[in-house]
């Protein structure tokens, strides 16, 4: 390998630690940067990046329940509720929509849009309405919950909608739950994310077990390095945590993802 790749490959894994250290500051948000370092670092196609994203997710997410769980912070009722349609979204994006998703989507004249452009588009603008959540400063007030056979029926929709959409992009879709359970569960902001967390780490699990089942190919080795070391960047973030309050980190973050965000785009539009 040149010494230009050696240089890209530490790069993408010094992001990788960013990531998990974003992730033990703010309580999520941070695994959303997982697919552009994933393709634009470790030059995977975005398929693939996709599904490693869930792995690293999935794995990083479930690391960070038991805090929570301790606290008894985590709405188990509640999650299975928002789950279980959320498994549907992603089996249905993961083993129906992208094997079905033809190399070409479309050509008109000499333009094109193929299946990995695609992924990536729609990725960012993922990545576009999660920085807009972070940079938002208002507070989400949750008015109660609603009568429980509505709350039901509308986190089963939002959960399958966010399901799909995970299963799509290889995101965890954190700043589309937690609102939804704050909302529609009226549920107080930490167990919304204790809950989220839960949620977000089932869900990427679930999708990546369908590669496995679809027999995709997976560099282990890699995989576990990466996720290793987002896990070490988890325990930096979350003692860093208890000097710095999220409050005043994740506007500046959401800052950041937009930016990643608008380049992921134009490199999609104009690269």
């Amino acid at each position: 390998m040149h010494e230009s790749g050696v240089l890209v490959d530490l790069a993408g894994y010094v992001a990788m630690l960013f990531v998990g250290a974003s992730l033990g500051l703010l309580g999520g948000g941070g695994a959303i940067l997982t697919v552009p370092i994933m393709v634009y670092l470790f030059r995977h196609p975005p398929i693939v990046a996709t599904s490693y994203s869930l792995f690293i997710v999935g794995v990083s997410s479930l690391f960070g329940v038991w805090r929570y769980h301790a606290q008894q912070l985590v709405d188990y009722r509640v999650a299975l509720t928002f789950a279980l349609p959320s498994f549907l979204g992603t089996h249905t994006a993961r083993r129906v929509l992208m094997p079905a998703l033809p190399e070409v989507i479309f050509r008109t004249g000499g333009l094109g849009v193929h299946r990995d452009q695609l992924i990536m588009l729609v990725f960012a603008l993922v990545m576009l309405g999660a920085s807009a959540s972070m940079i938002r400063r208002s507070k989400v007030d949750a008015s109660g919950p609603k009568r429980a056979s509505q709350s039901r029926w509308v986190l089963g929709l939002l959960g399958l909608v966010v399901g799909f959409v995970a299963g799509f992009v290889g995101a965890g879709g954190g700043f589309l739950i937690i609102p939804a359970l704050v909302v529609v569960a009226g549920m107080e902001m930490s167990t919304a994310v204790g809950t989220s967390l839960l949620i977000i780490s089932a869900n990427s699990l679930f999708g990546f077990g369908g590669d496995l089942l679809a027999s995709r190919e997976i560099d282990w080795k890699f995989l576990n390095a990466t996720t290793g070391i987002s896990l070490v960047g988890i325990l930096c973030g979350t003692y860093v945590s208890r000097f710095v309050p999220a409050s005043k980190l994740k506007p500046a973050f959401g800052w950041f993802v937009l930016i990643m965000g608008s380049y992921v785009l134009w490199s999609q539009l104009y690269g």
